[in-house]
């Protein structure tokens, strides 16, 4: 191991905050990582860390290691990318990163199809509805809905996400149609709810023109959009959700849209995420795969809900 392999792994150590996750992260000993760090700072002759028996911390030297090894690692990072844009051909692992039902749904035949095409490409899929650390845990590419927090990244708007007031035919049957948006407050609800989420209202814009709430009464919660599909169509709730959800079951009439004379504003749009602008030739066109299966302009998802352009909308 050189010196620039030992800077990135000192780097590590203290982004994991441990040697003993940094050694899980690598899938190699905790051993190694020590004694590849001892070496580190013989040849650079300066001490690094101070180490006790269950914890570390920086010299003053280590942190200004620590910050040239940052630096270091995007540089090698995007020499990698950049030769990899000369390759004339798709090859190599593509690692990306989306939430369960997207990737599921909407990438799973986009990698189908892209593989078909690319047969060099290796393709990591990892489904997590949890907000990751895209450089530090290796991703190309993530799909997620709304923009990332973290304003290094690069985002790209995929497609909008319209909101939709749902339920079957038996619910209203049973509990009757809502005429104005108080009569949601006491029908039962099934709401999305995650750490990070939760849908205990409904936002819309009311006939001045000015954004309201309308509260909610969940009588189930989860963070599967899967499973709060089923509630709904049990007939015993209703559900605000974006559209990507539930569009082929409105196609088959198993749900209703309510309330479409009023306006609801859109969700937060789906977009791709990835860490430089410079991508390698398989992401760049996996990206443009993906974008193209769920189209831009009007996603794939509102051709399967009928009269859609019609619903929710300003009046």
């Amino acid at each position: 191991m050189d010196t620039t392999s030992r800077l990135i792994m000192l780097l590590e150590v203290v982004e994991q905050g441990s040697f003993s996750k940094a050694a899980e992260v690598r899938n190699i000993d905790r051993s190694v990582i020590s004694k590849q760090i001892s070496k580190l700072e013989e040849e650079l002759g300066v001490r690094l860390l101070n180490r006790t028996t269950r914890s570390f911390s920086l010299t003053a030297a280590g942190a200004e290691m620590v910050k040239k090894a940052a630096e270091l690692r995007v540089l090698l990072q995007d020499t990698v990318q950049m030769a990899e844009n000369y390759h004339q051909e798709a090859r190599g692992l593509l690692r990306i990163t989306s939430s369960s039902y997207i990737g599921k749904y909407y990438l799973l035949p986009v990698i189908n199809d892209f593989q078909k095409r690319f047969p060099q490409v290796t393709i990591e899929l990892r489904l997590d509805d949890r907000v990751i650390d895209m450089v530090s845990e290796g991703f190309d590419l993530a799909f997620r809905v709304g923009e990332p927090r973290d304003s290094s990244l690069i985002a790209r708007k995929v497609a909008r996400n319209r909101m939709l007031i749902l339920a079957t035919p038996q619910f209203i049957e049973t509990y009757g149609e809502p005429k104005e948006m108080s009569d949601l407050a006491e029908l039962p609800a099934a709401a999305y709810s995650s750490n990070h989420i939760r849908f205990e209202s409904i936002s819309y814009i009311d006939d001045k023109g000015k954004p309201q709430e309308q509260p909610i009464t969940p009588v189930f919660k989860s963070n599967d959009g899967e499973a709060l599909l089923e509630k709904v169509l049990s007939h015993t709730a209703f559900c605000t959700a974006p559209a990507f959800f539930f569009a082929d079951h409105i196609d088959h009439a198993q749900l209703v849209p309510m309330l479409t004379h009023v306006n609801l504003p859109d969700y937060s749009a789906m977009y791709a995420v990835y860490p430089h602008r410079d991508l390698p030739v398989r992401t760049r066109l996996f990206l443009d795969a993906a974008r193209h299966y769920i189209g831009e302009a009007v996603p794939r998802w509102e051709h399967n809900i009928p009269g859609l352009d019609k619903m929710y909308l300003p009046k």
